[in-house]
């Protein structure tokens, strides 16, 4: 968790990650580092397995634009 955090913090302030993410673009790789602190998250506070909390983001995603 603490690589995404520091992730998403780089990105942010615009400068290399220190850990590959995969995207085109700034907007891209915070979206992905966001989506797997998200799933981390949600594994361990809810103690479920990794494609229930990725069900959950999904989900999450498409509340948010519809």
């Amino acid at each position: 968790m603490e690589q995404l955090l520091a992730a998403e913090e780089s990105i942010l302030n615009e400068t290399a990650p220190s850990i590959e993410v995969e995207g085109v673009d700034e907007g891209e790789q915070l979206t992905h580092v966001m989506a797997a602190q998200f799933i981390k998250n949600e594994m361990a506070e809810k103690a479920v397995d990794y494609m229930t909390a990725m069900r959950s983001y999904t989900l999450k995603v498409r509340t948010s634009i519809s």
